[in-house]
């Protein structure tokens, strides 16, 4: 049985790996490199695959006969493989109640597999377009959050303008400060190096102090 297991080309799963791409280690360059591009072939479900091969392989690469022609419309492809489904189903419902050990039985089901093989290849082929409007939705949405984000800024900015041009206006006329409240920094530490006091070690009673000699000198 472990004959038959086959080995994975890719890491293990991510969760083993989350403690090892800590943001210091990543910082510090010591998280693990990422594995290299597979250049070759690679197996995976048991299957071998090369790496320059399709996304989506044509049937005949697969070993499956077309059903559809080269030019088509997937929508009316699609419509046909559906409709012939219910018809070999039915038929297949039919061949077991009058003749379940007729080889028809087993053609049939080779019938209905050709069928569903062809449309999940019909499905694939949307995969990248798909993709596309996938991406096309997400960058869609990235936009409006961003223009919406843009919006509420610039309308809590008008909001702090008005705010500030409202506390203008509310100012009184005659408002103007008198050149004795204005204390010279000079000064203000000399005297209090005068009087014994550290701006360092008394933050909080120099700031004291300096309220105290504006409030004094515009009174």
């Amino acid at each position: 049985m472990a004959e038959n297991q086959g080995v994975s080309a890719f890491p293990l799963p991510p969760s083993k790996y989350v403690n090892m791409y800590t943001d210091e280690n990543v910082k510090r360059g010591r998280a693990p490199l990422p594995p290299p591009p597979i250049q070759d072939t690679y197996t995976m479900f048991g299957a071998q695959f090369n790496a320059d091969d399709a996304i989506i392989r044509p049937l005949e690469s697969q070993g499956f006969r077309r059903l559809h022609p080269q030019n088509y419309d997937h929508k009316r492809e699609l419509k046909k493989l559906n409709h012939s489904i219910l018809v070999n189903f039915l038929d297949l419902i039919d061949i077991l109640i009058k003749a379940p050990d007729s080889t028809k039985r087993t053609e049939k089901l080779e019938d209905l597999n050709l069928l569903f093989i062809h449309m999940h290849h019909l499905i694939n082929e949307f995969r990248p377009h798909q993709a596309r409007e996938t991406l096309r939705v997400m960058m869609e949405r990235q936009k409006k959050e961003r223009a919406q984000i843009s919006k509420n800024f610039e309308t809590h900015l008008n909001k702090v303008k008005e705010l500030i041009q409202t506390s203008l206006q509310s100012l009184p006329e005659d408002f103007s400060f008198d050149s004795k409240s204005l204390v010279k920094t000079e000064l203000l530490q000399a005297s209090q190096h005068h009087n014994g006091y550290d701006m360092e070690t008394e933050p909080c009673d120099q700031l004291d102090r300096m309220m105290c000699d504006i409030v004094d000198g515009m009174g």
